[in-house]
């Protein structure tokens, strides 16, 4: 026997970001603590928690739907494979996703009774509240700006190097006149000083 189930949740993110990450290998890999072999080609092989699921894209409609077949190690070989489809709708506090997985087998109902919500919704959700808190990266920024400085031209260059030198010599200048003028004004303020007379010019008697 096979049965249905449908649960929902809301996801802090919108319905494109969940859509990409969910068939990203790195994002889906993120987002678990499993690694998963995503893909965004309709009709690729697909694989999650370290190979313990293992499916294939059936339908793609992007920010809105997927739909893939799904089975875990612990389906039996008569079993047939099941169905997730995740339908993306966005909403106030992000996005609105509903999940129907279809064709269980009827022994596997730790899908319904939190597996879905611990393995994926709740890990889910911190991912993209983490990922929403993290500082953005300036490195992008880095190199556009860079890009978008104006080169100073030739012309310009050689106009300024060519006032700078007109100034100096007339700053030697400056500062020469300035120290020949300080040492005028300690001159005429120095006290004259006395001659003693000169031996052998006294007067004769």
């Amino acid at each position: 026997m096979a049965y249905t189930f449908m649960l929902t949740t809301t996801i802090p993110a919108a319905p494109q970001d969940i859509y990409e990450a969910w068939l990203d290998s790195m994002a889906h890999s993120a987002m678990t603590g499993g690694e998963a072999n995503m893909s965004a080609e309709l009709g690729a092989e697909v694989s999650a928690w370290d190979g313990y699921i293992s499916g294939r894209n059936l339908e793609l409609i992007p920010g809105e739907r997927i739909v893939q077949s799904w089975r875990t190690s612990e389906f039996g070989e008569d079993d047939e494979d099941s169905i997730v489809t995740i339908l993306l709708q966005e909403v106030g506090d992000g996005t609105l996703l509903t999940l129907q997985h279809s064709n269980v087998p009827d022994a596997q109902r730790s899908y319904e009774e939190g597996g879905w919500q611990s393995n994926y919704f709740e890990p889910m959700t911190a991912y993209f509240v983490q990922r929403q808190s993290a500082p953005v990266e300036r490195e992008d920024r880095a190199p556009r700006n860079e890009a978008m400085r104006k080169p100073t031209p030739k012309r310009a260059v050689k106009r300024a190097s060519a006032r700078q030198a007109k100034a100096s010599p007339s700053k030697a200048r400056k500062t020469v006149k300035k120290k020949a003028k300080a040492a005028r004004g300690a001159a005429s303020t120095r006290k004259p000083t006395k001659q003693r007379p000169k031996a052998g010019r006294g007067k004769r008697r």
